[in-house]
């Protein structure tokens, strides 16, 4: 098959069954969108990236939140244009998929984890709605196949660059660059080429915690210490099980802890407050965030047993073939994320295992990095099918490669006449 062909194939198998999901969807596409939604409009009205107008904010990752601004500032905030333009991220996704398996596999490897990457039903559905995950999906793909390149200075620089707007996307790739440094490092790469991961990294970040430093007080990529408390305090295991997300964790009673009275609100309660009342609360994040990461500190030292509990149900939540919700409603896809969600996921499962013992060994490793990255920042923070789905990409390349080697092996046996 041809490049241009196995493009048109890709681009069909992503784009039909997620326009089919924004007709049906179009009036809830907008509903429940994540908190980058306030972020882009009070930045589009008002120039401020918070959630009040003028009054700055770093309590959530930016990347998306600059994104749907983009949107917003181009197209209007309409379920059209951020369906359409997510489903433009979707597609080049899946035609990168689709350009690391052709070049590191095969042609017919390449097509196959495109497709079975881009068609797993739970993104299908996840890609036209208002998830920030997006993103992730399309610079993991990047980072995926600049870190398979050659191992050069000019590797080195771009994977870094990249890795720093990951970061942007998802603080919890922070530690990501060293890991990089580290693989390029056993690919021998040389050291030069190794560093500028974390320093083309940092370059990117600088920005965004220069920003911080002097408008929010605090150098963060992020200052919402409250969700990694929530994902690590004696309420946490039983909420989970129990079907809720961290969100629905209870919260300490007394949030201040200095003696000014009056609840303490976290910046997106404040927007709320300001959107509903017109009144701007005075909220320090920077404080919020180190008397959370007190709370969170506090709980490992005396709790290691707590912790371990809900490590292991971390990892289920994250690996489980069953979709593990985090709330919110799923009305019209629950048949598919409770039925044929699973019967995908396990299949997959079972060939990305065979896969890694036909790869080579670099692409091997580096697969078991991503895979093991998203397992430990897990362990930190907490599973869920959400996360995890972002870079299944890298078990449809291994499957791709398993499919591709029995195809193979039976093609060879034809020639030779054998059964």
């Amino acid at each position: 098959m041809t490049r241009r062909r196995a493009y048109a194939l890709v681009v069909a198998a992503c784009a039909l069954p997620r326009l089919a999901v924004l007709a049906h969807e179009r009036g809830g596409i907008l509903d429940n969108m994540e908190k980058s939604d306030v972020l882009a409009r009070v930045l589009l009205r008002s120039g401020t990236f918070g959630y009040i107008p003028g009054v700055p904010s770093a309590n959530t990752q930016p990347l998306y939140g600059w994104f749907l601004w983009l949107v917003y500032w181009l197209a209007g905030k309409h379920w059209w244009s951020v369906g359409g333009v997510q489903l433009l991220v979707a597609i080049a996704t899946a035609l990168l998929v689709y350009e690391i398996g052709r070049r590191r596999l095969s042609n017919r490897a390449g097509l196959f984890a495109a497709i079975v990457a881009t068609l797993q039903p739970y993104i299908v559905w996840h890609d036209v709605h208002g998830n920030r995950e997006i993103l992730d999906q399309l610079l993991g793909a990047a980072m995926f196949g600049l870190a398979l390149a050659a191992p050069t200075l000019r590797t080195g620089v771009a994977l870094g660059a990249v890795t720093g707007v990951a970061i942007l996307s998802n603080s919890r790739l922070v530690l990501l660059p060293v890991v990089f440094a580290a693989y390029l490092l056993w690919r021998h790469a040389g050291w030069l080429a190794a560093l500028a991961v974390p320093v083309l990294a940092g370059v990117a970040l600088a920005p965004w915690l220069v920003r911080n430093e002097v408008q929010v007080g605090c150098l963060a990529v992020t200052t919402d210490a409250r969700a990694l408390w929530k994902a690590n305090n004696l309420g946490t295991y039983d909420t989970l099980r129990h079907g809720g997300w961290i969100d629905d964790v209870p919260d300490i009673p007394q949030r201040r802890p200095h003696p000014r009275p009056g609840p303490w609100y976290t910046p997106y309660e404040a927007g709320v407050y300001y959107a509903r009342h017109g009144v701007k609360i005075d909220v320090d994040e920077c404080a919020q965030q180190n008397h959370y990461e007190h709370l969170v500190s506090q709980f490992l030292q005396h709790h290691p047993g707590a912790k371990a509990k809900l490590m292991a149900q971390a990892t289920w939540m994250l690996w489980s073939p069953r979709v593990e919700r985090e709330g919110g409603p799923a009305a019209g896809v629950d048949p598919i994320r409770h039925y044929v969600e699973p019967v995908w996921m396990i299949a997959l499962y079972v060939l990305g295992l065979a896969g890694l013992f036909v790869v080579t060994m670099r692409m091997r490793v580096l697969a078991i990095v991503f895979l093991g990255y998203e397992t430990v920042a897990a362990w930190v923070f907490a599973g869920t099918t959400r996360y995890r789905v972002t870079w299944d990409f890298v078990l449809a390349l291994l499957a791709a490669a398993a499919v591709d080697r029995l195809l193979e092996r039976r093609r060879l046996r034809w020639r030779r006449g054998t059964p």
